[in-house]
């Protein structure tokens, strides 16, 4: 079976939405050489479905087995492959816990992906299908980029940084 990383959107974050890995585990039981990385929701699987079926699959099964209601987005072992290896922001990012990708559920229409080319200072974005790579050399807190790849394009996304993007390549390749 082809493996998948599946990609849960705003678990664990502060206080909000507490999941243990273990319970995650145990509610995608039925797929196989299930791995999850950090506590963010970051589950490797093997499926027979992938893509938007698996997403909407997976979707359901986490809100009947525990009742988390959240999006998931996947993206297979070949495509987080490509993402890794684009890489476009290579010659400026030089720490992964500052570079991030957000995956998106949908492709961003044309206009609303424009304001990415805004002034944002320091930081940089690149938009390539359903991916935005981001780099915040200043760190998120008062990121006005990542609010802007977070809420202005009109699409659900969940960023992870280059770190957790690498692990979770290595993970699906192994």
């Amino acid at each position: 079976m082809p493996r998948q990383v599946a990609f849960l959107r705003g678990i664990n974050v502060g206080r909000n939405r507490r999941v243990p890995m273990a319970a995650l585990r145990e509610a995608l039981d039925g797929y196989g050489d299930i791995v999850t990385h950090g506590q963010s929701g970051n589950v490797v699987l093997d499926a027979t479905t992938s893509g938007r079926a698996l997403e909407r699959e997976l979707e359901a099964l986490l809100s009947e087995q525990i009742g988390l209601e959240t999006r998931v987005i996947v993206r297979s072992r070949t495509q987080l492959q490509k993402v890794v290896d684009r890489n476009p922001l290579a010659q400026i990012a030089d720490n992964g816990s500052r570079y991030l990708v957000t995956f998106l559920a949908d492709k961003p229409a044309a206009t609303r992906a424009k304001a990415l080319a805004g002034d944002f200072g320091r930081e940089q974005a690149v938009l390539h299908g359903q991916e935005v790579y981001s780099w915040h050399p200043d760190g998120l807190q008062r990121s006005k980029l990542m609010a802007l790849v977070t809420d202005g394009l009109g699409t659900v996304g969940t960023a992870r940084n280059w770190n957790t993007v690498t692990k979770l390549l290595a993970l699906a390749s192994a």
